[in-house]
């Protein structure tokens, strides 16, 4: 998004209604476990550092869509 970094922008997300439950992951190059905690602190739910392994990438994706399903699932019964 232009003009705003990923923290600012899952924070603007989850200050949304509705927005906890939307998975946030970062797709970043910084490697450093500080970077992964700033982006767990902003909300975001997961952190992949590049070069991205295909497989993480999916494998993440994966969990994470099926959290979001159980979440909408459960928000239906």
């Amino acid at each position: 998004m232009p003009g705003i970094d990923g923290v600012a922008a899952s924070q603007a997300i989850r200050a949304q209604p509705g927005g906890s439950e939307l998975p946030i992951i970062a797709l970043t190059a910084n490697t450093f476990s500080e970077d992964r905690q700033r982006c767990l602190d902003a909300g975001m739910d997961d952190h992949i550092s590049k070069p991205v392994d295909p497989e993480r990438l999916f494998a993440t994706l994966y969990r994470w869509l099926a959290i979001a399903d159980e979440r909408h699932e459960h928000r239906l019964s």
